[in-house]
Order: C-alpha cells, then structure tokens, then sequence
C-alpha cells in the first residue's frame, strides 16, 4: 500500500511514517518544510495552497492519505494576524487533501481533536456526538476540517486525539521536564480532565485503520484511566526522579492562555474495541517507555 502522510515533520507524522515502513508499506511524507526528519520520499508541501496540494496528491496518487499536518499552537491562532492562516491551514488544506482523494477514490484519515467540543461537563464525548460548540479558533477549524472530510468522501476515518506527546517536537511532557529542572515548584491546573496520547501507540492503531474497512468517527488516547494535567506532571516527575514539587490550580488562577481551553476532555474509546481494533496502553506504561527513549527515566545510569 502506497500511503501519503502529511506532517511528516511533526510528532505523529513523524511516527506514523517510522510504523508504515515497519510493515513494508511505501510511504511518502510532506510538510512545509523542505527536509524530512525520516527516511523515506518527501515532497514540501503548503497547506494554504489547495491548488497545489491537490496537484501533489493526485501526482503521488496514494492508497491512503493520513493527514496529520496542522497548525497546532493554540493561543497564536486566537491572534487577529494568524486566524486566515490556521484557517486555511486547517480546513482549506485539508479539505484539498479530502477533494484529491476523493478523485482518486483512496481512503483518508484525518486527525482532529476533543477542542471541537465544547469541553463542558463530565460526560465522555462519543465518537459520533454531533453537540459541536468549540471554545477556540483552532477547535473551530478543525471541525471545519473535519466537515470537509465527511462532506468530500465515504471511505474516511475521522481519528480525535488529546494531549499529545512524541519524540520528534515540542510537547508538554518535554516542557514539564524541562521547567522541573529549573523550578523547585511548579503550578499546573487540575480542572482540565482528559488521557495523554503518545504517538508511538497511536501510529500503530492509525495504521492499523488504513489496513481495514472499518470506517467513521472515532476516539483514540492511551488507556489508564481519565485525569488532570495536575495528575500527568506529578507522574511525570516521579517516573523521571525529580522532586519539583507541583502546586494543583485552577484554570483562572493559572491564567495565561489566551485560547480557552476545554475543561472536559474525556474521550469514550469503547468504539475502538467494537471495531476489532485494540487499544492503546496504559498512559502510566506509555509516559515510561517514552521517558526511557528520552534518557529521562529514574533508573538511567
């Protein structure tokens, strides 16, 4: 299977094209930029140019696109300079990529978020919940993206995903080691609930999606459990040996952020098992490997 994966430079592209070529599927990356961090063929590529985009699909003429390309930083795309751009890039770029291929009849997966809920509540969102309401920019046009997709195609999987972490990028794992290195304490909210997402396990699952036919709408975190950001650095600096102590606070006393942030960011996976497919690890098992690839786990030498 041929398989085009957008945002190769990214975290999870980055993974997902290390587990197709794993499974001897031909891959082929693209970003923004003009260097790959993997091994295999590349092409740049701008999400703000649809025309482009399409051009470049239709010419790799894939199996499969998994589009895991974004613009991500949340609070920048609240800013009034930035907000066509994410725009474009979320929803024109995507629904390029969803235009493609449905001319050429592959399938597509596409990565979207618990931010297009409106995050209230302490009910997990199902996969199939349509009460749509995004606090943010960037929420907004993921939706968008997503609408795009299910307008455009019938073979698509919609995958939405939360808190993030992986080896090739910025994440909050990486930050709160780094600021439990520099600080004796710490402040992290505990009102936002949801399940850390490494993307090492999700490839797997992502491309276990593009082997079936088991299309729709689904949730994907690691196992373990829902929790607080609070709760996730406590983990994360026991399993790291480091003393920092973290102080819980609310998201108003934290303040900062200038994106609104969902206070509710319980996914219900129970849709992933129905299908056949397995879940991801326990979020406690994954944050352990990941530190040991960082070299951040208590017991390195």
């Amino acid at each position: 299977m041929k398989v085009l994966v957008t945002g190769v430079g990214g975290q999870l592209g980055y993974d997902v094209v290390n587990e197709l070529l794993s499974r001897g599927h031909e891959a082929v990356g693209s970003d923004l930029s003009p260097v790959s961090p993997v091994e295999t063929s590349y092409l740049p590529l701008d999400l703000t140019d649809a025309a482009a985009v399409e051009r470049a699909v239709l010419q790799i003429a894939p199996d499969a696109v998994i589009h895991c390309a974004a613009w991500t930083a949340v609070d920048a795309a609240e800013e009034e300079e930035h907000r066509d751009l994410v725009r474009a890039v979320n929803a024109g770029g995507t629904a390029a990529v969803a235009s493609a291929c449905a001319t050429l009849g592959c399938k597509m997966l596409y990565i979207s978020t618990d931010y297009v809920f409106h995050g209230q509540g302490e009910t997990p969102w199902e996969p199939d919940c349509k009460d749509y309401a995004p606090l943010n920019h960037y929420g907004q046009t993921k939706l968008e993206g997503e609408q795009a997709v299910a307008a455009l195609l019938e073979r698509y999987f919609i995958v939405r995903i939360a808190w993030v972490f992986g080896v090739n990028g910025k994440n909050f794992v990486k930050t709160m080691l780094n600021v439990g290195r520099k600080y004796d304490t710490v402040r992290v909210v505990n009102d936002q609930i949801g399940t850390p997402t490494y993307t090492f396990d999700l490839s797997r699952l992502l491309v276990d999606m593009i082997e079936s036919e088991e299309y729709g709408y689904y949730h994907a975190t690691n196992e373990g459990g829902f929790i607080s950001w609070y709760e996730f650095t406590k983990e994360i600096y026991r399993q790291a040996g480091l003393s920092t102590k973290v102080l819980p606070v609310t998201t108003e006393e934290y303040g900062l952020s200038k994106a609104a942030r969902p206070r509710n960011s319980r996914l219900n996976k129970q849709k992933l098992r129905e299908k056949g497919f397995s879940p991801l690890p326990d979020w406690k098992d994954a944050l352990a490997r990941y530190l040991a690839v960082l070299g951040e786990s208590a017991g390195k030498e």
